[in-house]
C-alpha cells in the first residue's frame, strides 16, 4: 500500500492514478533493483528507457504548502523536516507563513524514474529500500510504501535480476468496491501517541536524528460495526 502525496507532486501522482486504471502497470518487471538502494519498475518495455503512451512529465521537485498541512519533527537553524501525512520531506518556513519542501529520500519514498533530462519522467516508478537522500531535489517524490515495505526489501536483486518479480496488479484504492477497500488506520501525528513516539525517537538518535528515523504506525482498521 502506498500512501500518494499529490500536495507535493499532483502530476505524478495524477500519472500514476492514470497508469494504474489503464492497467499499464499489471505484470510488469522489478527491472533494476539495487540491495540497499532501490526497487525499480514501471517502464512497459522492462528495461531502462521505456514510457508510456503519455507525454514525459516536467520535474516537480519543490512544492509549496500551508504549515498546517504538514508534521514538522526537526526544527533547526536552517531548516526543517517533517512529513506530509507519512510522505517525509526537507524544507524551510516562508516569510507568508508557508513551507517551501522537497521529498525526502526515507526508506519506504516512492519516487518518479527519469533519464538525464529532469523533464523525463513518464511511468517509471522506484521505491527506496534504504535512505538515500542524495536523491533529494533530483527526483519527484510522489508517496510512500505504508504497508507492505517488506515485499520491497525481498524483490530479486539485479540489474535486471535473473528472475525478476512481478507486479502482479496495480490498484488505486478508491476504485475498488467499498467491501474490497482496505481499512488502514494511521496514528495521528498530532496526538499525544505520536509526539511520545517522536520523543523517545530523539533521545535514542541524538543529533544524528532525520525525518528518515520516523514513520506512522499503520493498523488494519476494525471492521465496522454491523447495523
Amino acid at each position: 500500500m502506498v500512501e500518494m502525496a499529490p500536495a507535493m507532486a499532483p502530476q505524478a501522482v495524477a500519472r500514476v492514478k492514470t497508469l494504474a486504471r489503464e492497467g499499464v502497470y499489471d505484470g510488469l518487471q522489478f527491472h533494476r533493483v539495487i540491495d540497499g538502494f532501490v526497487a525499480q519498475t514501471g517502464n512497459p518495455n522492462n528495461r531502462d528507457g521505456g514510457t508510456s503512451a503519455h507525454p514525459d512529465l516536467p520535474p516537480e521537485f519543490q512544492f509549496r504548502i500551508p504549515a498546517e498541512a504538514a508534521t514538522i519533527v526537526v526544527e533547526r537553524s536552517d531548516g526543517i523536516e517533517g512529513l506530509v501525512g507519512a510522505v517525509p520531506f526537507a524544507g524551510v518556513r516562508l516569510p507568508d507563513g508557508r513551507i517551501r519542501g522537497w521529498g525526502a529520500y526515507c526508506p519506504g519514498v516512492a519516487g518518479m524514474g527519469r533519464q538525464a533530462d529532469p523533464g523525463t519522467a513518464n511511468s517509471e516508478i522506484f521505491f527506496m529500500r534504504a535512505p538515500a537522500r542524495r536523491l533529494d531535489h533530483e527526483y519527484t517524490v510522489w508517496g510512500r510504501v505504508v504497508q507492505g515495505q517488506e515485499a520491497v526489501l525481498t524483490v530479486a536483486v539485479g540489474e535486471p535480476p535473473k528472475v525478476p518479480d512481478l507486479m502482479l496488479k496495480v490498484r488505486v484504492a478508491a476504485d475498488l468496491p467499498p467491501a474490497e477497500r482496505p481499512r488502514l488506520q494511521a496514528l495521528d501525528p498530532a496526538g499525544p501517541a505520536f509526539a511520545a513516539r517522536l520523543a523517545a525517537l530523539k533521545r535514542e538518535k541524538g543529533a544524528a536524528f532525520t525525518v528518515c528515523d520516523v514513520d506512522v504506525p499503520i493498523r488494519e482498521a476494525p471492521a465496522p460495526a454491523a447495523p
